[in-house]
Parts: C-alpha cells; sequence; structure tokens
C-alpha cells in the first residue's frame, strides 16, 4: 500500500507550458484524500516551490533544493535540512572562478530563502533567465529573494549555504561535474539536470547528505513509513536517487532516454499527457492500467 507519493515538479508535475493540467490537480486531490501524503520534491529553491505548493494545498512539506531543505509550505516551517560547510562552499567558488562559471548560492533555510550572486554574473544567460522566471513567478516581490553582492565568496562564508548551482553548456559542465567529484570526494553531492535538446546542464552542488532521495527518505523516517510504501515520479537524472530509493519508481514518458532503459524503473506517460494522474489512478487509486 502507497502511503507517501513524491512527485517531481519541472517536466513531471508541470506540464510544458508550466501548468498543472486540471486531471494532475483532480488526481493529487484523490490521492490526499485517500490518506496518502503527497509532495513535491523538486530541484528549485523553497521559495519558488511554496507557490504551488500551497496551489495543491499538499500535505507533506516541500523537498526542496533538490533535498537539502524540507519546509511546509502553508506555515512555513522547517522539517529539516542539509548545509554545505565553510570551507567546501569556499572551494566550491573557487573551482567556479577558475573555471568561468559564475556560482548562484542558495542559503536562509530556516527563513523564506535568499539567493546569493555576484556582479560578474548579471550579463550571464542563465542568471538573466532566472531573474525573468522569478519576475513572473512572484512579481515584484520575487526581487526580495534574490541579492546581488561585491564578494560571492566573502557573502557565503557569512551565511548558511543550502547549495550552490553551476550551468551552462552539457559539455562544459559534464566536465565540470567530473572536476568537482575528484577536487571534493565523498563532501558534495552533484546533481545535473541535463536539457539535451537546448544543450543546457544545471549542477546543482548539495552536503554530501542531501538528494531528492534522501530527502524522500527523511519525509518517510518522519512519518513511520518504509521504503516500500512511497512511490515517486520524476524525469531527469536528479530524480534518480528518489527512484531508486522509491518501492515504486515510475518515469514520465517524456524522460531523458538514458533513463527510459532502466527497466526497473515504470513508466507513465508524458507531461503532456497527463502521466502524473495516469500513475496515480493506476498505482494509488487502482483504476487502470497506463
Amino acid at each position: 500500500m502507497i502511503k507517501l507519493l513524491a512527485l517531481d515538479l519541472d517536466g513531471t508535475t508541470l506540464d510544458s507550458h508550466g501548468e498543472i493540467a486540471d486531471s494532475t490537480r483532480s488526481a493529487i486531490e484523490s490521492a490526499e484524500n485517500a490518506g496518502v501524503l503527497v509532495t513535491i520534491a523538486t530541484g528549485r529553491r523553497f521559495r519558488d516551490a511554496r507557490p504551488l505548493g500551497l496551489e495543491l494545498g499538499l500535505n507533506a512539506p516541500l523537498i526542496t533544493h533538490n533535498g537539502a531543505l524540507l519546509k511546509f509550505a502553508d506555515s512555513g516551517e522547517t522539517a529539516a535540512y542539509s548545509l554545505l560547510s565553510a570551507e567546501t562552499t569556499r572551494e566550491l567558488i573557487e573551482i567556479g572562478r577558475v573555471l568561468d562559471a559564475h556560482p548562484m548560492v542558495s542559503t536562509d533555510p530556516r527563513g523564506r530563502g535568499l539567493l546569493l550572486f555576484d556582479r560578474t554574473s548579471l550579463e550571464t544567460p542563465p542568471l538573466k533567465s532566472h531573474i525573468r522566471w522569478s519576475d513572473r513567478l512572484h512579481g515584484d516581490a520575487g526581487r526580495s529573494g534574490l541579492k546581488m553582492v561585491d564578494d560571492i565568496s566573502k557573502a557565503a562564508q557569512a551565511a548558511e549555504v543550502v547549495h550552490i548551482s553551476f550551468s551552462g553548456h552539457c559539455l562544459a559542465m559534464e566536465r565540470m561535474a567530473d572536476h568537482l567529484q575528484n577536487a571534493l570526494p565523498g563532501r558534495v553531492k552533484v546533481l545535473k539536470t541535463v536539457y539535451s535538446v537546448r544543450d543546457f546542464t544545471l549542477l546543482d552542488i548539495l552536503p554530501p547528505d542531501a538528494s531528492k532521495g534522501h530527502g524522500v527518505a527523511k519525509l518517510a523516517s518522519l512519518n513511520s513509513i518504509t521504503a516500500d510504501e512511497v512511490m515517486a515520479i520524476g524525469d531527469n537524472f536528479n530524480d534518480l536517487d528518489m527512484l531508486e530509493y522509491a518501492g515504486t519508481p515510475i518515469l514520465m514518458g517524456n524522460a531523458d532516454h538514458n533513463l527510459l532503459e532502466r527497466r526497473e524503473f515504470y513508466t507513465t506517460l508524458s507531461n503532456d499527457q497527463g502521466g502524473v494522474a495516469a500513475a496515480i489512478e493506476r498505482f494509488i487509486l487502482n483504476k487502470e492500467n497506463i
């Protein structure tokens, strides 16, 4: 029996237009009415996941920052979090400087969340894109969650850092991921979200005890739920840990083809075809097969 459902957000719960389909919304509500805890497990910051958590009225804390921060959308109460050490933070920022990669530093796990960046990042496409997206999501209020600093290393050293992200072309980020794994073995978790068609990869650098899998496991433990009673749905490489943890792991039909070759995972429809709703109906509501 499934007692906890963990849903990736972008490419899974959201369709290709960034919207939640009525069928998805209805299926999530039905799962909650059936007694299932439902959460979002996302690489987004809490601040950026919260509006959707509130919109869906989820009955469990959100798993954000790829599992580094568990926080309730309605109350803002922090359930659990992990931090990068000050020394690791300093080294990550220095590696980024050497490789000409611009860090975005996520801080303030006990508050609403603050994203730090420096002046050298202002003209980079990823930051410009993030600011435009934040403006659409939050309006003017979104700017309060962004802070430009003169010295990113100094500012980060004075903060509680949940995670650091870098982004860029796929090949450059693949090389950077390998470099980080070799330079900081066992000290960080490096997660990749790859969009091959756009030649764009997002690297999330997390504490070693953080991932979506860790986050889902923490939430399950807090509620005395076993892995066999967990269902997880995702579409990208940063979902792997939680898919491998869950007793019922499901890939979206729009997932990367390398993931779809993993035969130990179930496959549902794409995010534009109601894949989340179809999976909930099959495995939780026992209505129909995918």
